[in-house]
């Protein structure tokens, strides 16, 4: 638990998803809104610490892939609070582009400064403004990697199109890899146990069909578009403990 005072211009009163998501992971930089807001949904959803902490295996196992491939430049976009096993531990020799719309996040970045990671204040509902500002080559692959960030725009957000604005603006040889929130596989009772939880919380769980839609374009890689305990692991979970639809796709 979090007994630091909050830092200066932050509003902890509301929960933020980076702290929150920082709590479901056993972290400390969370406050009092952050883990009320997620006991409630980890009540309605008990599956939601699983669902954290299988995404950033996924995440790991991704870059991993990415940096396989040849990668060496990524763009995470809504980081969260800097964690055990992030982008720039799984590629050390990578150039690193955080960006998070929560200030704190920025401030618990700043030890991480080096030459080859950065961290920006951003929000996807902006791309225009992440690419005008993270110090990339776009004329060589990025790994653009949006992990359980999507949804929590709702489709008046318009986040095809910011995904399409960021996608865009890679060089063909470049991946996009992300994880979304679903309800594919939730029985009626469990729907109306969330339905508060749902009408209270910015954002929008989506299908594997909407997920689908932001590889529009790009050639997924194997093993496609599948749950993200699966994308290249071995487990025993079943996607109804997870509910994340995650993948990995090339930019032709």
């Amino acid at each position: 638990m979090n007994s630091e005072p909050a830092p200066p211009g932050i509003d902890t009163s509301v929960p933020h998803p980076a702290r929150r998501y920082d709590y479901w992971l056993g972290g400390t930089v969370n406050f009092a809104a952050d883990r009320a807001s997620g006991d409630a949904i980890a009540a309605a959803f008990p599956s939601t610490r699983t669902a954290a902490v299988e995404n950033r295996r996924f995440l790991q196992r991704a870059v991993t892939y990415l940096s396989d491939q040849g990668v060496r430049q990524f763009l995470d976009v809504g980081t969260g609070i800097p964690s055990a096993g992030n982008v720039h531990e799984v590629a050390p020799d990578a150039r690193v582009v955080y960006v998070d719309n929560d200030p704190i996040v920025l401030l618990h970045a700043g030890p991480l400064l080096s030459r080859n990671t950065t961290y920006l204040e951003g929000d996807v509902r902006d791309p225009g403004e992440i690419l005008a500002r993270a110090p990339l080559d776009f004329d060589q692959p990025v790994g653009l990697l949006l992990f359980s960030v999507l949804h929590f725009l709702e489709d008046s957000d318009a986040p095809y199109a910011h995904l399409r604005t960021l996608v865009d603006a890679l060089a063909p040889g470049s991946h996009l890899a992300l994880s979304h929130g679903t309800i594919d596989h939730q029985m009626p009772e469990q729907l109306e146990a969330l339905a508060p939880i749902m009408a209270s919380t910015p954002g929008q769980f989506r299908s594997f069909a909407e997920v689908s839609r932001f590889f529009d374009g790009l050639d997924l890689v194997e093993p496609g578009l599948v749950s993200i305990a699966e994308w290249r692991a071995t487990t025993d979970l079943a996607p109804g403990e997870v509910e994340m639809w995650g993948g990995v796709a090339r930019k032709p």
